[in-house]
């Protein structure tokens, strides 16, 4: 019985000396591991940083190509009627947005849903403009209708979704 009392005793500082290295690797473990999230971390956003700035680049060119203004600049053929023009404008904004949508990966939902808002308020729009318009109307006619509402309008979704782009990505940095 006095065997096993002093085995016990002598045990003790062992057990405890077991256990406080144990502590001190756990605790560098920790460390360690914190300190690789942290640079995992910094390479993910790094790797991802130059196909987000893309994704601005090409959204904010976007909503550049579907303002109204450019949009009708581009597409205008003064032998068209007002009709088939509406037609390749809508067209047009739908090619755009299509071709794009896949940066919504990259940017924020806010952002994106602002995107599409803005598509759909452009599409407003032609469509407002082209049904306020006689059924012989010309392309002329539709674009110079366009221009006015346009000119009624304070602050264009597509320039406001730029603004918000641009915010969005200086937080980038």
């Amino acid at each position: 019985m006095e065997i096993l009392v002093q085995s016990i005793i002598a045990l003790i500082p062992a057990a405890a000396s077991v256990a406080i290295v144990y502590f001190f690797l756990k605790k560098s473990g920790e460390k360690e591991m914190s300190q690789l999230r942290g640079e995992l971390k910094k390479e993910r956003q790094q790797f991802f940083l130059e196909p987000r700035m893309e994704a601005f680049q090409r959204v904010v060119l976007l909503m550049e190509r579907i303002n109204p203004h450019s949009l009708v600049m581009r597409i205008h053929q003064p032998q068209l009627s007002a009709k088939e023009l509406q037609g390749e404008l809508l067209k047009t904004i739908r090619q755009e947005f299509d071709h794009n949508v896949v940066q919504q990966l990259y940017i924020s939902p806010q952002a994106w849903k602002m995107v599409k808002k803005s598509k759909e308020e452009t599409v407003k729009i032609v469509n407002i403009a082209a049904d306020q318009l006689e059924e012989k109307a010309t392309a002329t006619d539709l674009s110079n209708k366009i221009f006015t509402i346009v000119a009624e309008i304070d602050e264009l979704p597509t320039e406001i979704t730029i603004r918000l782009l641009k915010e969005e990505f200086q937080q980038l940095f």
